[in-house]
């Protein structure tokens, strides 16, 4: 809502909530007199049973209306609607409002009064009375009273989402539902208190009032007993989801989608930290959405991953005000409540997580404990990630040259095969070379200097083909380079150009003679052979040999350093 909706509503309640609060005086005018201690006693109640509600499945129950339909029957409506409010201050001060949702305070405290007046007058209408006199048609009264007030509830609370939050009003829904069944269960709880109110006096809160607290409150440690086994199970689940990817980029989408489902949160953060005191933010999730945020990399001394990075530990903070004093923070000016937890492998600090909420008092205790925990398995999921892919770079690497080897790229030849059949257009070519008389640079100079050669030519083949295709070195001398969608005409091109930068740039090589070390350059030239599918060949093997033997019988056998095409 905009500040003008949120201002008038402000406006509405200073206005109208005196006037109300007249008339539900002049309705039910209360009759206090030597019952000062019982007032204070049932307020004390209501506050309390707004503080703890009891919880099941997941959803609250406020039993403060039945104690305050024992205050109704009893001591009328004025007293009701001034404790019901007193009541409500408890209650939205327990969910601690930001202030941006400080006019919900004045939009409640109208809802409520408004329904407690509909309330009555339809009581008063049916016969009902207060106090300690009761007619015959009591029963009726009260049932007429809680079934209106249920019923303006939900008919009010819809229009106020219709008309204020654009939702579309609806009745019958599993709220309703619920709400209904709440009132079936809170409704004999007032009725009881009032007649023994009747009874006993002040006793009644003790008998009633009290083992419903004391209820409540066994229940609440039994629902948060049962939060934190949920929370541990579903821990348990994602630890296994992450541990099981072997890549990182996939684990923190996993990561960052699991702990936004099960936390609500307005932000999350995954943030990097590297070279000891460096970081950057590689994962994100904002307005709903996880994405990689551009952000350039900073200081591990700053904002509050700074802080968790300089303590080494996990944060909690219910509100602004408790790290205000943190300097260069990026979370945005509407957050308020934050958690704060380090990513630890080996010992060392390799990541922090960061989620914030707009809310005070977002998040607890046992969401701490979780969110550490699941950074435990991300640290672990990273390190398994990290040398899974050291291991695959390895097998699918060269070690001298840095390039794809013949594992990987007869690999990549068949999933290349895969897509070019069945689909018009679709083109692979292939590009075999091998140097000449590369045997004799070994004998001439020595192996060393063949590797240099080889590492030389591997960074000459890389920034000809560029991102046009895929290189490997195929064995000893010999390399191949991988032409998705394209022509033998272009790769043809693409050949020439390699010879070309191959034969007419020399080579820098470094000697030892007569145990002096020097340098000095060489000429090396290359024969190619190239091959294209479907034209050359129908599978990946084929397009290989036949690559292979444009080269040997159109390039070597022909005088070397030159470029041969597959003539079949």
């Amino acid at each position: 809502m905009n500040k003008k909706g949120q201002l008038l509503i402000w406006v509405i309640w200073i206005i109208s909530f005196p006037f109300l609060l007249w008339i539900s005086y002049k309705m039910s005018p209360p009759t206090i007199t030597g019952l000062e201690f019982d007032l204070i006693s049932f307020l004390l109640l209501m506050c309390l049973v707004a503080f703890w509600p009891i919880i099941i499945n997941d959803t609250p129950v406020f039993y403060v209306q039945g104690v305050s339909l024992a205050v109704f029957l009893y001591f009328g409506l004025f007293v009701e609607i001034i404790f019901t409010q007193v009541a409500l201050i408890v209650l939205l001060s327990k969910l601690r409002l930001s202030r941006k949702d400080m006019y919900r305070i004045p939009l409640n405290s109208l809802l409520f009064i408004s329904i407690s007046i509909i309330g009555a007058i339809v009581f008063n209408l049916v016969g009902g009375t207060h106090g300690t006199k009761y007619s015959a048609q009591f029963l009726s009264a009260i049932i007429a009273y809680e079934a209106t007030i249920f019923l303006s509830n939900q008919l009010l609370l819809n229009a106020i989402k219709s008309l204020l939050f654009k939702e579309k009003f609806a009745i019958f829904t599993r709220s309703f539902l619920w709400e209904f069944i709440t009132s079936i269960i809170v409704f004999p709880i007032g009725v009881a208190l009032y007649f023994l109110y009747l009874e006993v006096g002040i006793a009644s809160i003790l008998f009633i009032g009290i083992p419903l607290l004391i209820l409540s409150i066994i229940l609440t440690l039994y629902y948060k007993t049962k939060q934190i086994n949920q929370y541990l199970q579903r821990a348990s689940e994602i630890g296994h989801q992450l541990t099981e990817r072997l890549e990182k980029k996939e684990i923190l989408n996993v990561f960052i989608e699991k702990i936004t489902k099960m936390i609500s949160v307005e932000a999350a953060y995954i943030i990097d930290v590297y070279d000891n005191d460096r970081m950057k933010i590689i994962k994100e999730f904002e307005k709903g959405q996880i994405h990689l945020k551009s952000e350039p990399n900073k200081s591990a001394y700053k904002g509050i991953s700074g802080y968790v990075f300089g303590i080494r530990e996990s944060v909690l903070f219910h509100s602004r005000k408790q790290w205000v004093n943190i300097k260069s923070s990026q979370l945005p000016d509407s957050v308020e409540s934050v958690i704060g937890v380090p990513v630890k492998r080996n010992q060392d600090l390799v990541g922090i997580v960061i989620l914030a909420s707009n809310k005070k008092r977002a998040f607890d205790r046992t969401q701490l404990m979780l969110i550490d925990l699941l950074s435990t398995y991300l640290g672990v999921a990273i390190e398994n990630a990290r040398n899974y892919e050291k291991t695959k770079k390895q097998s699918e690497h060269c070690a001298l040259t840095g390039l794809f080897n013949y594992r990987f790229i007869e690999n990549k030849l068949k999933e290349e095969f895969e897509l070019i059949n069945g689909q018009v257009n679709r083109y692979l070519s292939v590009i075999l070379f091998d140097l000449d008389h590369f045997k004799a640079v070994n004998d001439t100079y020595g192996h060393h200097a063949g590797n240099q050669v080889l590492i030389e030519l591997a960074n000459r083949i890389v920034e000809t083909v560029g991102a046009n295709g895929i290189v490997a070195r195929y064995g000893g001398e010999e390399f191949v380079v991988l032409l998705p969608d394209y022509r033998n005409e272009g790769s043809l091109l693409i050949a020439e150009k390699l010879r070309q930068k191959i034969a007419n740039t020399p080579f820098t090589i470094e000697t030892t003679l007569n145990d002096v070390n020097q340098t000095q350059t060489i000429f090396v030239t290359a024969s190619f052979g190239v091959a294209t599918a479907p034209n050359d060949a129908d599978d990946p093997f084929s397009l290989i040999r036949h690559a292979d033997r444009a080269m040997y019988i159109g390039a070597k056998r022909a005088g070397r350093n030159r470029v041969a095409g597959y003539v079949s």
